[in-house]
């Protein structure tokens, strides 16, 4: 019996091979996040008014959870996903309390990532810290801009954006194991 050397439980094998393996992962990470963003930007955005610029920004943020929950161990997708959903609701939540009772300020992008900092790290999920803090700069900005008074449905549609990509993202990598290229854990068969 052939013993087949792994890494992180992916086989390595021949220059060749893992020149394909890379490609074929690739490749479904650039279909994963041109699914996300085509959904958002195209399909959604149909069922609600919206500019085009939210459009395109909806698709970016989809694609960028795509990114983000895309792994090559399922497990570390699966963990990918729950920091990006835990970081997201905390986001929006905050985001959304805070433009419910102010106006957006360039203060009000410290204040929510200085918060949301507190409240994780208490939950003693530092790691979460980024991806919340990255997501309440995106709305906060985003509602800056936004014109008219949009700027409190910005949460609203970047949860929605970004559930899009954790989806598509869980979804390419349990097609990326069915398919044999990568594996559902850590642990070496």
């Amino acid at each position: 019996m052939q013993v087949i050397p792994k890494k992180d439980g992916i086989p390595v094998n021949s220059g060749l091979q893992r020149f394909g393996h890379a490609v074929a992962v690739c490749t479904l990470l650039a279909i994963s996040c041109l699914i996300s963003f085509s959904i958002i930007a195209n399909i959604l955005s149909r069922e609600y008014i919206v500019s085009r610029d939210n459009e395109l920004l909806g698709g970016m943020w989809a694609a960028i959870a795509t990114i983000f929950v895309f792994r090559q161990i399922y497990v570390q997708s699966a963990r990918a996903a729950l920091t990006r959903t835990l970081a997201i609701e905390l986001s929006f939540i905050l985001c959304l309390a805070y433009f419910l009772v102010l106006p957006f300020h360039v203060v009000g992008i410290a204040i929510v990532i200085g918060v949301s900092s507190i409240i994780l790290t208490f939950a003693r999920r530092t790691e979460d810290t980024i991806a919340a803090g990255i997501t309440a700069g995106v709305v906060f900005v985003v509602s800056g801009i936004s014109p008219g008074h949009g700027w409190w449905i910005q949460p609203i549609l970047r949860l929605a954006d970004t559930a899009v990509g954790i989806l598509v993202g869980l979804a390419a990598s349990w097609i990326s194991l069915a398919l044999g290229l990568s594996s559902a854990s850590r642990t070496e068969a």
